[in-house]
Formats: structure tokens, C-alpha cells, sequence
């Protein structure tokens, strides 16, 4: 997640997802953007419109007061037939479940349910809980890696997405602007941790016993670096030297360059760039370096499995 929009989340989410598949495990990837791009990344738009729309996206499951309460996220859940078709070789699998337009709108619902009449405490956990209360049914315990792609806001579909991760990683342009709202993004989700378990406490008082959620930053990842022999321009260089220098969070050494063409193709062919390129190509070697350190990241704090 980031704040700002366009630094390249989804792009991140999808090839992360996809190198990760190709190395052996099975991915599980959540859209929680309304703009559905990660979606789109691994469906047509035709696709979408005739047999996912109607019953087979994550909107069904907000759509219940409280969510999921009919439709049980595991029946969400897709296989990308052409992602999959690419990586049977590995052993690897990738599904998802998928976004809808309307999610646009889930907010206002969710702000509704806040105030069902009960516990002030118990409608802030049923809203703000209520995704990874799902993500712990055993079905999704046969992954090794769930990845949740976000909204660029902290409303409260990306908050149930915040109570639900173990790990949130930022992706950003070396740019001011997008680097400008680490700090703050960091301030909120320590805010939103604290007030998240005041509540469980209040709820485990009443007689309902409630988890504690425990969130860290894995870091920021640069994206849509400018390359010139071999590294960052020097303006890019000074942007991620300043993030590193003000130590808000880690700051992940790979970087993924701006390649429009490569990118602009995983749309309609439902396959990322990483698992379309050459193993030379230095794209696919930058987004697997990338995916390498990350994974070890998460090894080294406990996950993946």
C-alpha cells in the first residue's frame, strides 16, 4: 500500500506474486482496489464482465452485513487460467480473487455497520476484523504467501486489509511526492494497531474474546526507477538516499525499472513480465532479485512457510 497512487502497487503485487509461484509456492492474491488493475492483470475485461461480475468477486463478500456472513471468501477464490498455464512447469500455483467497480462504494456500507446497535467496541471489530477473521479459515492455510493489493487511501477496506497482514510492504517512485507520505502512512498504521487491540481488550472484557493484531512495515520497494549505466538517475539516486537517510523503515535494495512496454503487455496477455521475459533480460533479473529479498525478509521474520 502507499497513499499515492501510480507508483506501481499493483504491477509490484502481480509480478511478486507470479516469481514467487515460479519458484515452487502457491500464492494467493487479493484485489482490494476498486480500479480492479490486478484483476485485469490475469483476466480480460470480457472475461470479467461475463463470469466474474455478477457472483465471483470480492464485493459479494462485503456486500453481507457483516461481511461474509453468505458468501464464504474461500468461494471467491479463481484460478487465472493463463498465469497457470505458464507455470505448471513449476509446480508453483497463483490464484486470486478478484475486484469489482462497485467496491468503490463498500466504504459507505462499512461505515453503516460500524453502528449495528451492539458494542461500540464490537462493531469496530466486525468491520475492521472481519478479513482476517476469513483468511484464518484452514482453506487458506494451504497457501504460502497471500498478497493484498490496496486502494491508494486508508479507508476502511484497506484498514480490514492492514488487521489482516502480517507484513505491509510500500512500493514508491523516487520521487518527493511519493515518498512524501511514508512517515505519515507509518504514524497511521501504528495508530490503527493501537486502537485495533484496545478494542480486542474491550471486546475479550465483554465476553468475546478477540485477537491483537500485529502489522510491521517490511519496507519500501523504488519502482519505475530511470536507469542510466546501470543505476538510478542522479535525481532518483538523492530521492531513495533521503528515505534511507531518514530510517522510517527499511528500504529494499532492488529496485524495478520503468519498462511502459513490458508492463503495458501483462494486461492482455494475463501473464506478468517476469514470467515472460528472458532470464537475461534486466527486468526479469531486477524483479526476481526483488522477489528474492523480499522472500528472505519474510523468511527471516517467520514467513512464508
Amino acid at each position: 500500500m502507499n497513499y499515492k497512487g501510480g507508483v506501481g502497487k499493483t504491477t509490484l503485487t502481480a509480478n511478486l506474486a507470479a516469481e514467487t509461484a515460479r519458484l515452487g509456492y502457491r500464492v494467493l492474491t487479493v484485489d482490494l482496489d476498486p480500479q480492479s488493475n490486478l484483476t485485469f492483470s490475469f483476466y480480460s475485461a470480457a472475461d470479467w464482465h461475463e463470469d466474474l461480475r455478477e457472483s465471483r468477486t470480492i464485493k459479494c463478500w462485503f456486500d453481507t452485513r457483516p461481511p461474509g456472513r453468505d458468501v464464504p471468501l474461500r468461494d471467491l477464490v479463481l484460478t487465472p487460467p493463463r498465469v497457470n498455464h505458464v507455470l505448471k512447469k513449476h509446480l508453483g500455483q497463483l490464484d486470486m480473487i478478484a475486484s469489482h467497480l462497485g467496491l468503490i462504494d463498500i466504504d459507505l456500507q462499512l461505515a453503516l455497520a460500524l453502528h449495528d446497535g451492539r458494542d461500540p467496541a464490537l462493531g469496530y471489530l466486525t468491520v475492521h476484523g472481519a478479513l482476517g477473521e476469513a483468511l484464518r479459515d484452514p482453506f487458506f492455510q494451504t497457501y504460502d504467501l497471500v498478497l493484498i493489493d490496496c486502494a491508494p487511501n486508508f479507508g476502511l477496506v484497506t484498514k480490514s486489509a492492514i488487521a489482516a497482514s502480517d507484513y505491509i510492504i510500500v512500493p514508491a517512485k523516487p520521487d518527493y511526492l511519493s515518498t512524501l507520505g511514508i512517515g505519515y502512512m507509518v504514524g497511521s498504521l501504528h495508530h490503527l494497531v493501537d486502537e485495533f487491540n484496545t478494542m480486542a481488550d474491550r471486546a475479550t472484557a465483554l465476553g468475546y474474546p478477540t485477537r491483537h493484531v500485529t502489522p510491521e512495515i517490511a519496507g519500501a520497494v523504488f519502482t519505475m526507477t530511470h536507469i542510466h549505466d546501470g543505476r538510478p538517475i542522479n535525481a532518483q539516486r538523492n530521492q531513495i538516499a533521503q528515505v534511507y537517510a531518514e530510517g522510517i523503515t527499511r528500504v529494499f535494495r532492488a529496485t524495478v525499472r520503468n519498462s511502459a512496454r513490458y508492463f503495458a503487455e501483462a494486461g492482455e496477455s494475463g501473464v506478468p513480465a517476469v514470467l515472460r521475459g528472458a532470464q537475461s533480460d534486466l527486468l526479469t533479473v531486477e524483479l526476481r532479485a526483488l522477489t528474492d529479498e523480499i522472500l528472505s525478509a519474510l523468511t527471516e521474520k517467520g514467513s512464508p512457510r
